[in-house]
């Protein structure tokens, strides 16, 4: 596999999917320009080489062409960015963009209307009627799925080669994140550095391990991290829960919880991931206290009690100092550790300090030498807020790319590059 640092843009025009599926407000202006700075240092390797790259990016979930999902929203700031005059076709599969690629000069760059006003970029059908029968929907997916290799043809042919800086999609088998990339060979197909950088820390923390390692996996629904839980129980010194996952394992251990958030018929399970961690020698870390409210609110009446005595009418919204403590010594004495999810109700102002605590713990580890990895929006949420994204080793701009990942799955995006099926 060819690395983008090895490779010679030179009078090349390259296909870069990124993921600039950045926040607007209702003026369309950008309120966080995150994921576009992320790609900037490709873009840029590209037009100092002298290439040209043609730039592809999804934004929100459109269901066809509309302009407020159009990415000409953001062509100026990019622009700005890259300090170059970004060019912008209106159609990303129409004749103009075939004639704007075409007509590209090394250090001009083009950027594709969004490529998600295509169903073909997804390969889903869209516009069935509700009561469609199994037939017209198995028509319509063979279809889209016909239709899908022009669009991605299209695609491939405006450039010499294809770059994937788009970690956030790499969990998607999409026309311009998978399989655009058999139109390359392995020699003109690459990861960008911000793809390379991610790949690297999630195979640092799962297959490269420093131990102890301790994962602390927040979140609401035991039932969202299943996988996950039970792919970490096999790699894991210490697994920390936390977050409205907590009050399931609290409640299925006889504990009494309030109105606390709790998945009643994931009671059985928590228990058979309590013997599993048992059964693997893994030190599962779970709350003794909690910070309770009596209503889901900023501004609610708070208290702190063990986890297990919860009175009626209260809820726990965050862990209680002796969590903190407890959970902090774990991550402390860690060698690597995996933060995915809050402890509690972060959002609000009175129930962030569990996960700043947690946070804390991670940052202290990490200057002594510990790799540290934060993914997960909520988490990334998080550090950004408490300061702390710069004292961590790596936070992932992928959510669910970075979840299957630790789940164990093959990412499309990646698979594709390295040529693993």
């Amino acid at each position: 596999m060819v690395s983008i640092d090895n490779f010679n843009f030179a009078g090349k025009k390259a296909f870069v999917r990124v993921d600039f599926n950045v926040p607007l407000d209702e003026n369309f202006n950008i309120t966080d320009d995150t994921r576009i700075r992320a790609a900037l240092p490709t873009l840029k390797k590209i037009l100092a080489d002298g290439g040209s790259p043609v730039i592809g990016s999804h934004l929100g979930r459109p269901k066809g062409a509309t302009d407020k999902f159009s990415l000409k929203h953001i062509l100026k700031h990019v622009s700005e960015l890259l300090g170059v005059d970004v060019q912008f076709a209106t159609d990303c599969i129409g004749e103009e963009a075939a004639i704007k690629a075409s007509a590209l000069q090394p250090g001009e760059v083009l950027l594709l209307e969004n490529l998600r006003f295509y169903a073909e970029e997804e390969g889903k059908p869209r516009g069935l009627a509700e009561d469609a029968s199994e037939e017209e929907k198995k028509a319509a997916k063979k279809a889209v799925k016909e239709s899908q290799k022009v669009f991605t043809k299209t695609l491939a042919s405006y450039a010499d080669c294809y770059v994937n800086d788009a970690f956030g999609t790499a969990h998607r088998a999409h026309a311009s994140t998978a399989l655009i990339a058999d139109y390359f060979d392995t020699d003109h197909k690459m990861f960008g550095y911000l793809m390379e950088k991610e790949v690297k820390a999630v195979e640092k923390v799962m297959k490269d391990i420093t131990r102890p390692f301790t994962a602390i996996m927040g979140g609401s629904k035991v039932s969202s991290k299943i996988e996950i839980i039970e792919n970490l129980l096999d790699k894991v010194d210490n697994l920390i829960i936390a977050g409205g996952m907590t009050y399931t394992f609290t409640k299925a251990q006889g504990g009494k919880i309030g109105n606390s958030l709790v998945e009643d018929d994931k009671l059985d399970l928590a228990l058979e991931l309590i013997g599993k961690a048992k059964e693997k020698g893994v030190n599962l870390v779970l709350a003794v206290d909690a910070k309770i409210a009596d209503s889901f609110s900023n501004d609610a009446n708070t208290g702190f009690c063990p986890v297990n005595q919860i009175p009626e009418g209260w809820e726990g919204l965050d862990i209680g100092p002796g969590t903190e403590k407890i959970f902090a010594e774990v991550i402390e004495k860690s060698k690597t550790i995996l933060w995915n999810g809050p402890t509690g109700v972060f959002e609000f102002e009175n129930f962030t300090h569990g996960s700043r605590a947690v946070g804390e713990a991670i940052v202290k580890a990490t200057a002594s030498g510990a790799f540290s990895l934060v993914g997960g929006g909520d988490s990334v949420a998080c550090v950004n807020k408490f300061g702390m994204a710069d004292k961590v080793s790596y936070v992932s701009t992928g959510g669910g790319a970075l979840l299957e990942a630790i789940e164990g799955k093959v990412l499309p995006g990646i698979a594709a590059i390295e040529n693993k099926g």
